[in-house]
């Protein structure tokens, strides 16, 4: 299936959720938010929140600097 992953478009495996995402693309865990259709998805939903075709993503790393 098709999906947005932070403005470019992917290919994926159906059944995928949050948590699998992160894997896939070999993404961190420490200091990330995850956006689903505009909406941010509690780090505590992702194993449960499942991707579906069409859907657009957005992955923030948060950084220090000072």
């Amino acid at each position: 299936m098709e999906i947005t992953l932070n403005g470019e478009s992917k290919k994926i495996e159906s059944e995928v959720t949050l948590d699998r995402l992160l894997d896939l693309f070999s993404l961190p865990r420490q200091r990330v938010a995850i956006e689903l259709n505009r909406t941010v998805v509690r780090r505590n939903d992702w194993p449960e929140t499942t991707v579906n075709e069409g859907d657009r993503i957005e992955i923030v790393h948060f950084v220090g600097g000072g």
